[in-house]
This record gives C-alpha cells, structure tokens and sequence, in this order.
C-alpha cells in the first residue's frame, strides 16, 4: 500500500478549511492546515483556498511568512492546487485592487467585463447547447 500524499492546506484567514480538509482526508491525503513556513516541510501539494480579495489575501501570506517559503517550494516542484482565489494567486498582479502576487505565473488577472456578478455564489442552472455523454440523462434546467 502506498503511503498517502502530504497535503499543506494553506491556512491565511480565509476559505472553508473544514470542508477541504475533510474532502481530501476522504480521498486518502495526509492533510495538515498550514499557517507557519515550518508547516510546509513535507508537503507534496500546496494547496491554497480562495475567499476575498488579493491583496488582503497576500498582505495575510506576507505577515505569516509564507509568501517566500510558498514560492521556492513550488519552484522546487512542489505541486500548487489554487480554488479560486487561490488559482489567482499564482500570477504577478491583480486588476482587482492592484494586488503584487505571488509571480509564479506570468500574467495579470483582469475582471471578466460585463460579469453577471462577483462574487458569484450559489447555484447555476444546465443550459444544454449541444449532447454529449457527460450530460446524458441531465435535463436542460438542471441545478449546476
């Protein structure tokens, strides 16, 4: 049996850290809550949450001195899973509020023009627009 994957849930003040724990220790990872550099010693996978806006989100990773650590371990190899926020993280800047990010990725991440609305919460409804196996059995209308 191989052992289980060590996963650091980035813990910046912000995210549902509850239920991504559970659903990877579901999964079969090794997960600890990471608030500290230290923490992220034997992580095989980043995993940073995503709640809030930029900047406020990397002033909290700044002042905890994860900014750093963060970055040379994934340039190491250590994998980076972002959910939402998080994702966004990983580029230079952000349009948002002017946020300097984390860089590991070149880009900027603008707002999506004529956005329905951010943050979006909650549930869509399945406007199917052609077949396909997926979606077999869903009818159009379905919550998403």
């Amino acid at each position: 049996m191989s052992e289980p994957i060590r996963v650091a849930v980035i813990d910046y003040g912000a995210g549902n850290l509850v239920s991504i724990r559970n659903a990877l220790t579901k999964l079969g990872a090794q997960v600890r809550v990471a608030e500290t550099a230290d923490q992220l010693d034997s992580a095989e996978v980043i995993l940073v949450p995503g709640v809030g806006a930029s900047e406020a989100a990397m002033g909290r990773l700044r002042r905890q001195g994860l900014e750093g650590p963060i970055i040379e371990r994934v340039r190491g190899g250590t994998w980076f899973v972002g959910i939402c926020l998080g994702l966004q993280l990983l580029f230079e800047r952000s349009h948002e509020d002017g946020a300097q990010m984390l860089g590991l990725l070149e880009g900027e991440v603008e707002v999506i023009p004529d956005a329905p609305s951010l943050p979006h919460i909650g549930w869509n409804r399945l406007e199917i627009q052609r077949p396909h196996p997926v979606l077999e059995g869903l009818p159009d209308g379905t919550p998403a």
